[in-house]
């Protein structure tokens, strides 16, 4: 651990347990937490479950006046095989660079016409965009949303600024506070390579490294947390027994159905079948990005692919067609039609050229947060 020595000071404080320091659990307590006005009164958990992660209340500053700029433009500064958020509202698409995102956690940002919370937790490599705006007792608001300085279960717990409630990124449940009941709509968001976004969408813009704040953008300060027989930072809840806790998984969860797909499985059939509910879903992982939490330098890392997960089902001149894919040079290549598809769901050439699938809602997470917070979900296994 002799590495994490290096580290901003941010983040060497929040690292104090890894170099021999321990933090201690939140006292359950009626009063207001210290530095927040939340209204502990209500709440859906014990308070005793929030754990301090070192920095304080937006000791991690939210981006709150985002700036962007084109894809020209930020490839002097962001490598082809580095990882994205690619959010796309209708045909508006956005990129938020991870190498920004580890610095920041939360991009509070409107889409065409659509408020939005863009949200990464380095420490559970969830990637999660929200719909700020949310129906109250008291009628509709939108929320603006920081970074509280707890976790739980290792996850990020973000706060409103309207409200001062508490919030679970991982399933953007309201976990204490005066909103307490709401949970926030999730947006279909995907990470992928910097060129494969850019391919996808040429013209959106970028999220830029103009954010207000000095930081080392294009460098990880958590460099080689997400080597396998790590454990995972301030995660005291029960292992799956089944995978190691910082294994990559693709999940999926469909109603009351949920499904983990080990990346190590996924990356090497590279296209995966299967059927949740009634749902037909087909699993994409293609060659790609690198991780964000490898090397110290992001660009270095190893290669650990992008993923997609998307309904095969298509309107066709003959009709609905459940699709049927091979992975073949990067695309991916359906029967029976022969066109050729990429990671982000765009036909590119073939008779359905033109046409997109629909993405269903995914995250590529560390297995220990996906089952800490969906126990009920079962492991795909060939």
């Amino acid at each position: 651990m002799s590495r994490l020595l290096s580290l901003p000071l941010v983040f060497t404080v929040a690292l104090l347990p890894l170099l021999g320091c321990q933090a201690q659990p939140m006292n359950d307590r009626e009063q207001a937490l210290p530095g927040f006005t939340t209204n502990t009164a209500l709440r859906t958990i014990e308070l005793s479950e929030l754990r301090s992660g070192g920095p304080p209340k937006d000791g991690i500053p939210a981006i709150d006046s985002p700036r962007f700029t084109d894809t020209g433009s930020a490839s002097e500064w962001i490598a082809d095989q580095e990882p994205v958020i690619l959010l796309r509202i209708g045909e508006t698409a956005r990129l938020y660079p991870l190498q920004i995102l580890t610095y920041h956690e939360i991009v509070n940002d409107e889409v065409d016409g659509v408020p939005v919370s863009v949200t990464f937790c380095p420490l559970c490599y969830s990637a999660i965009a929200f719909d700020r705006r949310v129906e109250t007792d008291d009628g509709p608001r939108t929320l603006d949303f920081g970074v509280s300085g707890m976790l739980r279960n290792s996850d990020l717990v973000m706060f409103d600024r309207q409200t001062e409630t508490l919030w679970q990124q991982f399933t953007g449940e309201a976990l204490v506070g005066d909103l307490v009941g709401i949970t926030l709509d999730v947006l279909p968001a995907q990470i992928v390579s910097f060129a494969q976004a850019r391919e996808a969408h040429p013209e959106a813009p970028v999220l830029s490294r103009e954010t207000g704040h000095q930081r080392p953008y294009g460098t990880n300060p958590y460099a080689g947390y997400d080597d396998v027989g790590n454990r995972p930072f301030l995660y005291d809840g029960p292992d799956n027994g089944q995978i190691a806790p910082l294994t990559r998984v693709i999940a999926v969860k469909l109603d009351d159905a949920a499904r983990a797909y080990p990346t190590d499985l996924t990356r090497e059939r590279r296209v995966v079948h299967d059927t949740l509910g009634e749902q037909p879903v087909v699993v994409f992982h293609a060659e790609g990005a690198v991780t964000a939490l490898g090397a110290r330098v992001i660009a270095d890392a190893r290669e650990v692919g992008s993923t997609g997960v998307f309904d095969p089902r298509v309107e066709t001149d003959e009709g609905e067609q459940v699709l049927r894919f091979t992975y073949e040079n990067g695309r991916f290549v359906d029967s029976p039609t022969g066109t050729t598809w990429t990671i982000t769901g765009e036909a590119v050439s073939g008779p359905l050229a033109g046409q997109r699938l629909r993405p269903l809602p995914f995250g590529d997470y560390f297995a220990f947060a996906w089952f800490a917070f969906r126990p009920e979900t079962s492991l795909y296994r060939e």
